[in-house]
């Protein structure tokens, strides 16, 4: 009689979910081996994405890997963590995780990751000529983002709670002494809100224009990329621009669209015509590379390099925030390269 009754609870309970397993691709190369792991296989707009990267090399061999974010900035990284441990034959085992955030559903693509190690083992050629180091390249990860809504569900809309009811005396009362106290507040320190704000908005476009330069710097000194490299070099330069505009002009770039993003620039008011003319073309060819898989050629590249520090040149501006302090592109082409 109990087992009967076990049984009947068993069937009566809810099917659990089985969570599919996650997309997972694989990589060696001489003494290091790189596994790339997302989940959940098949995630739906709004899901975080859990992206690890694990790295395993033989004792004597010194792993280097990515820096925070690279090649991620078509996503908005929630959350990572980093750790190191030995395996039982001595190797490393290091292992970076990033929780990720889709901007919108449809196909999209983990590209490739760079990873770079220097061979200390004995009788061994630490790296190849001319290098500092070997790399090791991940293969890309194409997954899709399912919508919530269905292909065919109906947008509607209805109205909430139909018509307010007049306010009580003593909410408005008390809603009339908040205000005023906001705005007395407001009367009494502008000038020390004013101070706080120019000293801040000084000091946002002095580091956004250090940072991108020594990021920019360190893109123009690498070898160029081979054709396998083009995806993630155009995500890391187009990476460093779109950083550089979000803390020097104060846009949301990172978040939109490149679309979105042009229109936001052709709306600010702090760039001259001249550069919105030229990121728009700067951006697109970015894309082409990142989501058409278009190859560029090695001249593409040295242009968009040279774009890229013309940019940052132009716009590093002074005192002032506007137009004014600016200097078109064509000015600033006359010098040499970095």
């Amino acid at each position: 009689m109990i087992r009967w009754w076990l049984t009947i609870a068993l069937l009566a309970l809810p099917a659990l979910p089985v969570s599919a397993d996650p997309l997972e691709t694989h990589v060696e190369s001489g003494p290091v081996s790189a596994v790339v792991r997302l989940s959940p296989a098949e995630p739906a707009i709004g899901d975080p994405l859990v992206l690890e990267l694990e790295v395993r090399a033989e004792p004597g061999v010194e792993l280097l890997m990515p820096e925070f974010g690279e090649a991620l900035d078509r996503f908005a990284v929630v959350d990572f963590s980093q750790s190191e441990k030995a395996d039982d034959k001595g190797g490393t085992i290091s292992t970076q995780r990033y929780t990720l955030q889709p901007a919108r559903s449809g196909k999209q693509s983990i590209p490739q990751l760079l990873v770079e190690f220097i061979d200390r083992r004995p009788g061994r050629k630490a790296a190849p000529d001319g290098e500092d180091a070997y790399e090791l390249l991940t293969e890309s990860i194409d997954f899709e983002v399912a919508s919530v809504l269905a292909d065919d569900a109906p947008l509607e809309f209805r109205p909430a709670i139909g018509e307010l009811g007049p306010l009580e005396r003593g909410r408005a009362n008390a809603w009339m002494v908040a205000v005023g106290a906001v705005v007395a507040l407001l009367v009494a320190a502008p000038l020390g809100y004013r101070a706080w704000s120019r000293w801040r908005a000084r000091a946002r476009r002095s580091s956004a224009y250090e940072t991108a330069r020594s990021e920019l710097d360190a893109l123009l000194m690498a070898p160029r990329p081979t054709e396998a490299e083009m995806d993630a070099f155009f995500v890391r330069l187009s990476g460093v621009i779109r950083r550089y505009i979000e803390d020097r002009f104060a846009l949301r770039s990172p978040e939109l669209t490149t679309e979105e993003f042009l229109d936001e620039l052709a709306r600010s008011p702090d760039l001259l015509r001249s550069h919105q003319k030229v990121l728009r073309d700067f951006l697109s060819r970015a894309d082409l590379v990142k989501f058409a898989h278009y190859l560029p050629a090695a001249g593409d590249v040295e242009d968009s390099l040279d774009i890229a520090r013309r940019f940052l040149e132009a716009t590093r501006g002074g005192e002032g925030t506007g137009p004014s302090t600016a200097t078109p592109i064509a000015e600033a082409s006359g010098a040499g390269r970095a």
